[in-house]
């Protein structure tokens, strides 16, 4: 996150509910490269040619390797810390995610960021909440996302 840049700070249930349906912030660019792409192939085994093989994509229907969408999302609570921190609760749990969707490829070189929207937040047994965060991956330059994905958050007091 740049050093002018601070996150949104929510404390507690009540303060979130204040935000439930609005933006919340916007992470800051994030540059795809080869390296990370390669690290991700390797730690998943997944190593199709679309990604890591940079002379085979070069003829290949982007011009050039992609990102992994999972490599994308698995940034998404990162960047959501870049977006805002809720403080007041004792345990933070990520638990999971809704609808998950690329709907364009994300090119080595481009720059993307994330758009944070707090859409629900509900109660839940054990003295906590669960909020839902719609996310949006925008890519620079480009007219559609590369992800979109509702992210699941539970925190417990």
């Amino acid at each position: 996150m740049s050093d002018e840049r601070k996150p949104l700070v929510i404390t507690g249930r009540d303060e979130l509910m204040e935000y439930v349906g609005k933006d919340l912030g916007t992470s800051d660019w994030v540059t795809v490269n080869q390296e990370d792409i390669n690290t991700f192939a390797d730690l998943t085994g997944d190593d199709q040619w679309i990604h890591v093989d940079q002379e085979r994509a070069k003829a290949g229907p982007y011009g050039t390797t992609i990102q992994y969408g999972f490599l994308t999302l698995s940034k998404s609570t990162g960047l959501l810390w870049e977006v805002c921190v809720v403080e007041g609760f004792e345990v933070i749990l990520n638990y999971g995610l809704n609808k998950v969707r690329f709907p364009s490829p994300l090119k080595t070189g481009q720059r993307y960021r994330m758009h944070t929207n707090l859409a629900e937040v509900n109660d839940i047994k054990g003295n906590g909440v669960e909020t839902i965060y719609k996310l949006t991956y925008e890519v620079e330059g480009e007219d559609k996302p590369c992800c979109v994905a509702d992210l699941v958050f539970r925190y417990y007091n």
